[in-house]
């Protein structure tokens, strides 16, 4: 057969176009939510950042500094993680892209987390972690969620796939510090203790202790607790 002009041109019309609109799909949210509204007047939104006008750019919106200095651990995690999200670095953008640091003293632990907007690659610069993560609840209800878990010593890399609980934890006698990056701008995080036992308002305890099997006393003592986290920026070191 042979192959015309024309055929050369329904082909790549068929590939711009897809074979369907239900091809298409939405982006990924780079926000908890976006509650809609009637008024277009009422409310501007876009997912992520308005652009800044292109001549008023300088190079100081694609730069951050203080990366190479450790992080304060003085709190309950013994953690710190300090980040460059599209607040803290402008130029980041549309490019889907983010970083952050974290560092860890002796039995310091980053806590089981899961970022909803993106996956996450880590590498390990000092020390030795133990760090995984625990796939979703399995097809089979008899079946339980498995853990993905390594001891990693530096130069070391673990990935952790989008969505899935994680964690790092600092086994050695030493200081450990990592960096890991992300494919999204703004991943977001949800600190599992934290969001459980530190939400505004509580949550209602007998739900909890139903939902852990433990006692209602147990829940409202944890909830008492000061459930900060270890991802606020030292705005002062960059």
């Amino acid at each position: 057969m042979k192959i015309s002009a024309l055929h050369v041109t329904m082909f790549i019309a068929i590939l711009a176009v897809g074979s369907s609109p239900a091809d298409a799909y939405d982006p990924d949210q780079l926000q908890d939510f976006c509650v809609a509204v009637n008024d277009s007047k009422a409310a501007v939104f876009v997912n992520g950042k308005i652009c800044k006008d292109p001549k008023t750019v300088t190079s100081d919106d694609f730069f951050i500094s203080g990366f190479n200095k450790p992080g304060n651990t003085s709190n309950p995690f013994g953690s710190k993680v300090t980040h460059a999200f599209v607040a803290d670095l402008p130029g980041l953008n549309t490019l889907g892209v983010s970083l952050v640091r974290i560092d860890f003293a002796p039995n310091g632990v980053n806590p089981p987390h899961e970022h909803p907007r993106a996956s996450e690659i880590l590498v390990v610069l000092e020390g030795t972690l133990y760090a995984g993560f625990i796939t979703t609840n399995p097809p089979n209800p008899n079946d339980k969620n498995k853990l993905f878990a390594k001891i990693l010593k530096p130069g070391d890399v673990f990935v952790f796939p989008k969505g899935l609980i994680h964690f790092q934890y600092n086994v050695g006698e030493t200081s450990a510090v990592a960096i890991a990056g992300f494919n999204s701008q703004n991943p977001g995080i949800m600190t599992i203790p934290k969001a459980v036992f530190g939400s505004e308002p509580s949550v209602r305890a007998d739900v909890l202790a139903k939902s852990f099997q433990v006692s209602e006393k147990l829940v409202e003592y944890l909830q008492s607790l000061p459930w900060m986290g270890n991802n606020v920026l030292d705005m002062d070191r960059i």
